[in-house]
This record gives C-alpha cells, sequence and structure tokens, in this order.
C-alpha cells in the first residue's frame, strides 16, 4: 500500500491541512501507516500534481497561508477503486524471529536485554493505542460508520500489541527454563 491511499482515507472523512494530517497520523491512524511530517507533505504536494486533491490557500495573519486539502470526484474515485481491490497482505521481516531461529548462536544475556527493551516499546505503544481508543472511540452506539470501521483497524493493533506481550513472555519463559536447565 501506498501513504498515498492512507492520505486520501485521512482526507475522505474531512479537509485538513497538512499540520492537522500530521497529527492524524501521529494519532488516529499511528496503527494504520506511519509516516513523517516530510513524506505526508512530499505526497500531498504528488497528489495535487496528479489531480486527485485540490488544494485551498487560507490566508492568515503574520503567517504563511495555511493550505487546505480536500479530496476530490478523481480522488475519491481512486480511493473507491483501491479499498474494492483485494490486496495481498506485505510479507513478515521481523529481525527478532530471525534471531530466535538461528537461537543456537544467541548470546542469552544480550537477548534478553533485547526483550526487556521490545517489552517496554510494545507496552507503550499499546498504552498509546488505547489512549488513543479512549479519546477518539468512547461511545460505540454514537459512532458513525466510518468511525466504527477506524475503531476496528486501532482494535486490531491493540490486539496485536496485547498478542505481542503475551509471546514475549513464552520467549522469556523459554529462556528461564533453559537457563534452569530444563
Amino acid at each position: 500500500m501506498a501513504l498515498r491511499f492512507a492520505l486520501l482515507a485521512a482526507l475522505y472523512e474531512e479537509p485538513l491541512t497538512g499540520y492537522d494530517l500530521t497529527l492524524k497520523f501521529k494519532t488516529r491512524l499511528a496503527n494504520v501507516w506511519n509516516a513523517s511530517h516530510q513524506q505526508i507533505y512530499k505526497e500531498l504536494g504528488k497528489l495535487h500534481e496528479e489531480g486527485l486533491v485540490s488544494v485551498e490557500d487560507i490566508p492568515q495573519q503574520g503567517k504563511p497561508d495555511k493550505r487546505l486539502y480536500r479530496i476530490n470526484e478523481t480522488g475519491e474515485a481512486a480511493l473507491s477503486d483501491w479499498v474494492n481491490t483485494a490486496h495481498n497482505r506485505p510479507p513478515t521481516r521481523d529481525p527478532l524471529l530471525v534471531k530466535l531461529f538461528a537461537g543456537g548462536l544467541l548470546d542469552r544475556d544480550k537477548l534478553a536485554h533485547e526483550l526487556a527493551d521490545t517489552r517496554q516499546i510494545w507496552r507503550e505503544q499499546l498504552a498509546y493505542y488505547r489512549s488513543v481508543e479512549a479519546q477518539y472511540f468512547t461511545s460505540r452506539a454514537e459512532m458513525p460508520a466510518h468511525f466504527r470501521f477506524q475503531h476496528l483497524a486501532l482494535r486490531r493493533g491493540i490486539l496485536g500489541m496485547e498478542s505481542n506481550l503475551q509471546w514475549l513472555g513464552e520467549v522469556e519463559a523459554m529462556l528461564a527454563d533453559l537457563a534452569a536447565g530444563v
């Protein structure tokens, strides 16, 4: 999937500035697509050149004009074509899994440190996803349909992080067994 479709999907919901899109990618799209503000602005320029979004310059006092991006009919058609096309899942490429696969060569102390670091990162990610859920997706019954779908994407991230942490516990238990000679 290209960043372009994540941007078009965000703009499908509402017109946004590049700054607001960057914030949306850090909150409600955090589990969906990771992009820097440089990548976002560069891709917005391409989308505009290709006629998939329109731009409205909004004057501001003492500051550069604000640029409001809006998906247009051509962009909506491209997004519709893309979302209605079956896509293969991206291949798994996980260095930690490769290390475990070659476990006979592992320095177990180094692995334990790496696992502790990984656990901390995953806990922080899970806490962040939960905070986004609490902020944006509180009452499911009152959510419009498009928010419910967005919530499902976030739930996948939450459940995935919970599963990752559970699996990490299994790895740590196995390392403890090996250290105990079991």
